[in-house]
């Protein structure tokens, strides 16, 4: 026996179909409809129909076997036996993540070929592995964030067991897991939902439409319907933590908003579970409400990408300037990214044509995630371009560096931390052919206005562009691969060794920088990375104590109280003690000073 329940708070009849046999569902109350059917359990494939409509998939589908139109399947979560009883995350500050794209991480793009490689991450340092969005979605092949059955894995990764499997064998390695979810949008295949209710408004304007419905008539079932879905992926799939898509899309006016009342419902799930779960966030907003606790006013997520420090990091070392860039290019900025983790905090944004974000204050950097790739700063390219692929090798290092010793959490894009050759395209596998037609042309015609000739920008519909994007595991053992991974090692080696690398006040982190001379250098207590990105060797004032702990290459070496450093290099230095070794004081003042006007 089952029992099916649908929310339609107009609809003035529902019946639930299975095989050939057709139920009534009985109205009650706010709109939700229910009916006991002995005939079906688990494994039986069911659709709805309202009033009298064509049958469709449930909003709340556990499966979609046949994807996004076929009929709906029940998922019986108990059945599931984990091996992970005493499991229990570790903690958000202290970790090291990994953004992987189940599709193009193995060739077999599966939950279950993903594990084939979670040695690989261990080994590394990893701690947790943020899968992106994993619920079911138009075609076979796609990003995952035009999704539309959110409840639902998608097919072609495998089977809701699959993907329990997936999360039980990270546990079983110490690798916590988070999945990337999408609440600001629905794809535009397969998007049903309007035919039950009024999970949409058009009292906002999107870039995909009509907004989901998070504060206006019928809202409180449709933001129970999103809650639900966060709760059900910790509960019943047992993640340890949930990305929040681009939640500066999300409309809400509501006093309580959206954002709160979901993380005060995980909170309630936690203590109930006795798990520890975090949230964490996309958001170009530069608003520390976001991650301010609720006890203090905010809405209580526990970090958010920090796409302010990636700009500043990126900007400087590829000399782009277009785009979004355009806020961005200098030291001094990258300077206040390290100290500040906004750079817009206040301040004139050239790009917005406004006074844009407000300032972090009182926030340790464990709220913010460090990073200098990830799936949408490469995807977004019309090429798909990795950083490896814009710069020198030496930039690279300098990169990883900096995001290793920030005081923010470090994340990785799959593949990057041996320098991956593959790019990461945008792809897409839509069955409508209109719909296809529409999302190529779409693409070519975004990098219009930055100079790229439509022909040089990939189809997404073509399975080329899918397959240039999959990792190619056999690079890892060769060069210049090989030794890219051993800094990424040594990196997040050093950070564990060190605790000064894993304190999160920013109000420690100094920056020195020279805007002419090309260097830059940031100290945490007895630990300073230094950086030339200057075509010539460079040599930088670190102090007779310093000790030379890790250099990018060969050439870096401490001699007496300087740090020679060949072009793109970097060199990390250990000072005997936490005050031995410094250089004046005011220059370490004057650059913080001048990180503040941009």
């Amino acid at each position: 026996m089952h029992k099916f329940e649908l929310w339609a708070p107009e609809a003035r009849k529902v019946e639930v179909q299975a095989g050939s046999r057709r139920w009534p569902l009985e109205k009650e109350e706010r709109g939700w409809w229910s009916a006991e059917v002995e005939a079906a359990g688990p494994g039986s494939e069911y659709t709805f129909l309202v009033d009298g409509g064509e049958p469709t998939p449930d909003p709340r589908s556990a499966f979609q076997p046949r994807g996004i139109h076929g009929p709906s399947q029940i998922v019986d979560h108990s059945a599931y036996r984990w091996n992970d009883t005493h499991w229990q995350a570790p903690p958000l500050p202290s970790g090291v993540l990994y953004e992987m794209h189940v599709g193009t991480f193995t060739p077999q793009g599966t939950f279950l070929s993903a594990i084939e490689r979670l040695d690989h991450l261990v080994e590394l340092g990893v701690t947790h592995l943020e899968l992106m969005p994993v619920n079911e979605f138009s075609g076979s092949s796609g990003w995952g964030y035009d999704g539309v059955d959110l409840y639902a894995p998608h097919h072609a990764y495998g089977t809701p067991d699959d993907l329990k499997t997936l999360v039980d064998a990270c546990h079983a390695r110490g690798l916590a897991v988070l999945l990337d979810v999408v609440y600001n949008h629905l794809g535009p295949a397969g998007n049903y939902l309007s035919r039950f209710g009024p999970y949409f408004t058009k009292a906002y304007e999107t870039p995909w439409g009509e907004a989901v419905n998070l504060d206006h008539e019928g809202s409180v079932e449709v933001r129970r319907y999103l809650i639900d879905n966060a709760c059900m992926w910790l509960r019943d799939y047992h993640f340890d933590g949930l990305r929040l898509d681009a939640i500066h899309a999300f409309y809400d006016r509501s006093a309580v908003h959206f954002l709160e009342e979901l993380s005060a419902e995980v909170d309630k799930l936690s203590a109930h579970l006795g798990r520890h779960y975090v949230l964490i966030a996309e958001s170009d907003l530069n608003d520390p409400k976001i991650v301010t606790p609720r006890e203090a006013g905010g809405y209580g997520i526990d970090a958010q990408w920090s796409d302010d420090f990636h700009h500043a990091l990126h900007s400087v070392l590829t000399g782009e300037t277009n785009g979004y860039y355009e806020d961005f290019g200098t030291l001094a900025q990258l300077a206040k990214a390290l100290r500040n983790a906004y750079v817009y905090d206040g301040v004139y944004s050239q790009h917005r044509k406004r006074v844009h974000g407000r300032p972090v204050i009182h926030l340790s950097g464990h709220h913010f995630l460090a990073y200098a790739q990830n799936h949408d700063q490469i995807g977004n390219r019309a090429r798909g371009e990795r950083l490896c692929q814009l710069v020198s090798e030496g930039r690279c290092r300098i990169a990883a560096a900096l995001v290793f010793t920030s005081a923010f959490i470090p994340m990785l894009f799959q593949g990057e931390e041996f320098g991956a050759s593959s790019p990461f395209q945008y792809f897409t596998h839509h069955d409508d052919a209109e719909l296809a037609h529409n999302v190529s042309e779409g693409r070519k015609n975004e990098f219009r206005a930055f100079g790229w000739k439509p022909d040089e920008v990939p189809d997404p519909q073509s399975s080329e562009t899918f397959e240039r994007s999959n990792v190619r595991w056999d690079e890892v053992a060769r060069q210049p691969h090989a030794g890219l991974l051993e800094w990424h090692r040594k990196l997040i080696a050093l950070r564990r060794k060190h605790a000064v690398l894993t304190d999160g006040r920013m109000e420690n982190v100094e920056v020195r920088f020279d805007e002419d001379a090309r260097w830059l250098a940031v100290r945490r207590g007895s630990i300073e990375v230094v950086c030339n990105l200057a075509g010539e060797t460079r040599a930088i004032e670190v102090g007779a104590t310093a000790e030379l702990e890790l250099g990018s290459e060969n050439g870096v070496r401490v001699d007496g109280d300087k740090l020679k450093l060949p072009p793109d290099s970097v060199g990390i230095v250990v000072h005997r003690s936490a005050q031995a070794g410094r250089v004046p004081a005011g220059a370490w003042r004057s650059a913080s000073l001048s990180a503040e006007r941009i």
